[in-house]
C-alpha cells in the first residue's frame, strides 16, 4: 500500500523507485565502528539466504564516526557548535543563519517555542486522558460530565471508555 500511489493500473511493479530510510544515530548502534550500516532483507530457503531485492533500503549512519571521508566530515559537522569549524560550507552557512543572524535566531526561537508548547499541550492531553480513564473506571459519573470536567471531546471519552472495558 505504501507504493500504491506511485503506480497506475497496469504499470509494472519494476517501475517503483527504490525507497531509502536513513537513521542518523547519536551513537554506533551496531558497535562495529562503521560509518554506515546498510540493512538488507533476505529470503531464507533450504538452500540458504537470497537477497530479497525489493528496492527497500534502510541505512543507519553512525553519528560517532569521524573518519577522514565524506561521512566522517559530515558527522563532525553535525556535532559542531561553531559553524566556523565545519567542513561543508553549505551546512555552515545554514548553521550561521540559525545561530548568528538576527532573523535566523528569531526563527529558531519560534520553532523551539512551538515545540515546547506542543510538548506541553501533549502532556496536558495525556494527563487529562489519565484522569478520564480513572473517572470512567470509577463508574460514578456520566461520560458527558467526564468530557466536561476533563475538557476532552465526548468522542475521546467514549474511545477511552471502550479501551478501558
Amino acid at each position: 500500500m505504501l507504493d500504491a500511489h506511485i503506480l497506475k493500473p497496469g504499470d509494472d511493479t519494476e517501475d517503483i523507485p527504490d525507497s531509502y530510510v536513513i537513521f542518523i544515530t547519536e551513537n554506533d548502534v551496531m558497535g562495529k565502528n562503521q560509518a554506515i550500516y546498510h540493512i538488507q532483507r533476505y529470503v531464507e530457503t533450504d538452500e540458504g539466504k537470497i537477497l530479497f531485492g525489493d528496492g527497500s533500503h534502510i541505512l543507519y549512519v553512525n553519528g560517532k564516526y569521524r573518519g577522514n571521508d565524506e561521512i566522517g566530515k559530515l558527522m563532525h559537522d553535525f556535532s559542531c557548535s561553531n559553524p566556523d569549524d565545519m567542513n561543508y560550507e553549505a551546512l555552515a552557512k545554514k548553521a550561521r543563519y540559525y545561530k548568528q543572524d538576527e532573523k535566523g535566531v528569531a526563527t529558531m526561537c519560534k520553532i523551539m517555542e512551538d515545540m515546547r508548547n506542543e510538548a506541553a499541550q501533549q502532556a496536558e492531553q495525556n494527563k487529562a486522558k489519565k484522569m478520564a480513564v480513572r473517572m470512567i473506571e470509577a463508574g460514578k459519573m456520566p461520560l458527558e460530565d467526564i468530557a466536561d470536567y476533563t475538557e476532552l471531546s465526548l468522542d475521546t471519552i467514549k474511545e477511552l471508555a471502550g479501551q478501558s472495558m
